[in-house]
């Protein structure tokens, strides 16, 4: 039997959690639940984003906010039919509402990644970081927004890997199946002094901990 307590314990990832995706400004101010209809499909999706796209990102750049996560569909309905800035639940990009199809499953989320954002603040061109997810992720959908560069990031079985922006440029700057305009290398040019990919140090994990382990040290 689950409970929003044992699900927000669930881990999707090795860096992340259910609940971090959880929690809604939209859920909390207008009192509608964030409950998903197919716990399974939710933690399969979530699972599946978490660890290809989120987790790589966390071990390259540090800490990866996110603004908005899961929403229910009932949730996410609401907020479209109240202006909330929610897609249609049908909108074939809507990518909050993890567990609506089983057959054509989308998961993702809205994030900001706060070693970019302050660079980005001092005037730096938000496409450096989409060109660096598109060079280095199986990412599906990148779509970015003024405030903070956040954006859109999804996952999907077969990926469709477009980037939109409503920052200038605004529109569509890579369609699907499309290859960018610039070339790799001058793409790598942008982002030649972005952290290494995945080279944060993590605390090494003892394959199994004893009081021994302690008492030997490293």
């Amino acid at each position: 039997m689950w409970s929003l307590e044992t699900l927000g314990r669930e881990r999707l990832s090795k860096h992340f959690f259910m609940r971090e995706f959880l929690y809604s400004e939209i859920g909390n101010f207008h009192q509608v639940q964030n409950i998903p209809e197919d716990v399974e499909l939710t933690l399969k999706v979530g699972r599946a984003f978490c660890t290809e796209l989120l987790d790589p990102l966390h071990e390259t750049f540090g800490c990866v906010t996110v603004r908005s996560g899961y929403r229910s569909p009932a949730l996410n309905r609401f907020g479209n039919e109240n202006k909330l800035n929610c897609a249609r639940n049908e909108y074939p990009g809507e990518c909050h509402i993890w567990d609506r199809s089983a057959t054509k499953p989308i998961g993702g989320a809205s994030i900001v990644i706060p070693w970019f954002a302050d660079q980005y603040a001092q005037g730096r061109d938000w496409r450096d970081l989409a060109y660096w997810i598109h060079d280095h992720l199986p990412y599906s959908e990148q779509w970015y927004f003024p405030k903070l560069a956040a954006f859109n990031l999804t996952w999907e079985p077969i990926a469709r890997r477009t980037i939109s922006s409503y920052i200038t440029p605004r529109g569509k700057l890579l369609a699907s199946g499309a290859e960018p305009d610039e070339d790799q290398k001058t793409r790598a040019a942008r982002y030649s002094d972005f952290p290494k990919y995945r080279g944060m140090l993590q605390p090494a994990v003892p394959k199994a901990w004893t009081s021994k382990t302690l008492a030997e040290g490293p």
